[in-house]
Order: structure tokens, then C-alpha cells, then sequence
């Protein structure tokens, strides 16, 4: 039985692609998440999935913290980031942070099923001529990441609006937490990044290009 897990906050995407896997594939298990939060909870219930299907922009995500959490967690877990963008920099990295394969939302139910079997048999999978073009992600930019994993989903938005600026009086409304929390948030991520001031953090963020993370619903 193949048993994948769709992380995508779209439920007419989800009901979609289950639909077109389905015909594709014999003894199909399909969990779902909807964001970020939810696919951690997925995955520390069931250690057996075969196959991650991750959108970026999905609730909490924030783009490639996501993906860089979950690649964190689950070293061994197979993730095949599947989305709407099919910008180079985007797929560069998502490749270069641990995913598998890049599946455009945009293929046909047909190629995105052949893209999950070329996975699922252990082969890392790009849109045709795409390869060619990716660009390494620097040895410094994964050691970034690796620090950038440790962030709580929480501690990471804190850093977001650090990034955007914000006060810790600003945050903490943002967040619907005390301020004391966001001090408590702000010492522990100068720990996980390795850095003495927000000054540091906001350019250690801008350097991975992380984006804000959408709010759970």
C-alpha cells in the first residue's frame, strides 16, 4: 500500500488530486493537512507515510521554513514540494533544502502522477528541462537552514515580524501573546541562530528569503 500524506490549505486541490492519484495507483492510503501545525501532528502520529506532498504557502509555512523543518524532523521522510510558483530560485532551493522533487500544480493529473511514481521509486523529479537550469544552494545557506529548523513554527513568526520591523509591544499584539513572551521567543531564537541582536537575525532571515508566515486558521 502507498500511503501519502497532502499537505495543501486548498481542500478543492486536495479532493482533486486525490481523485487523479486514485486512478494511477492501486492501494492508495491519502492523509491530509492543512497547515503547517497540522502536517507536524500528522507526522508524529504515523511514522509510515511514503510520501510527503508539501505545498509552500500553506498556513505557517512560511515558504521554505517548512520545508526546512520538516526535512529537520523527518530526515528520512521523502518530501515533494507541489505548487503554484515555478520560479527558479524557488525550485533552486527547494531542491537545495532537501526536497525530492518540484511538481507544478499547473501539470496535468497524468504527470503529476507520473512525478509521485518516479519519487516513490527513488528518483528525484524536476519539469523537463529544469534540471539544467537549478542553482546550487551554497554550503553556508544549509548550515543556515539547519539553525533556521530549530525555531519553533511560533518562534519563527516572531522572527518574521522582527524582520518586518516590529516592536516587541507591535509583536506581541500581532501574535496575541504577552510581551514577556516575545522576549522569552526573542532570547531563545538569538540561542538556536547563533546571534547577539535583532540586527543579526533580520539579516540571517533575509539571506534564506523566508517569507511571512500566513496566520492558522
Amino acid at each position: 500500500m502507498t500511503r501519502l500524506l497532502i499537505a495543501d490549505d486548498h481542500p478543492l486541490f486536495r479532493e482533486a488530486l486525490q481523485g487523479a492519484l486514485a486512478s494511477h495507483f492501486a492501494d492508495l492510503d491519502i492523509r491530509e493537512a492543512d497547515t503547517l501545525d497540522s502536517t507536524l501532528d500528522a507526522l508524529s502520529q504515523d511514522d509510515d507515510i511514503d510520501l510527503l506532498l508539501l505545498d509552500l504557502h500553506m498556513p505557517g509555512a512560511g515558504d521554505l521554513y517548512g520545508l526546512i523543518r520538516i526535512r529537520n524532523d523527518y530526515p528520512l521522510l521523502p518530501v515533494a514540494v507541489i505548487s503554484g510558483s515555478e520560479d527558479l530560485q524557488v525550485i533552486s532551493r527547494c531542491m537545495g533544502f532537501g526536497a525530492l522533487g518540484f511538481i507544478p500544480k499547473s501539470l496535468s493529473s497524468a504527470d503529476i502522477a507520473n512525478a509521485i511514481a518516479a519519487i516513490l521509486d527513488g528518483d528525484e523529479w524536476l519539469p523537463e528541462g529544469m534540471a539544467e537550469q537549478i542553482v546550487d544552494v551554497s554550503q553556508e545557506d544549509k548550515e543556515l537552514a539547519e539553525k533556521v529548523a530549530d525555531l519553533t513554527p511560533q518562534q519563527y513568526r516572531v522572527l518574521y515580524y522582527v524582520h518586518e520591523g516590529l516592536l516587541n509591544k507591535q509583536i506581541a499584539y500581532q501574535l496575541g501573546i504577552t510581551e514577556a513572551t516575545v522576549k522569552a521567543h526573542m532570547t531563545a531564537i538569538f540561542r538556536k541562530l547563533d546571534v547577539y541582536s535583532r540586527t543579526q537575525a533580520v539579516l540571517l532571515a533575509e539571506r534564506l528569503q523566508l517569507s511571512p508566515p500566513e496566520a492558522e486558521t
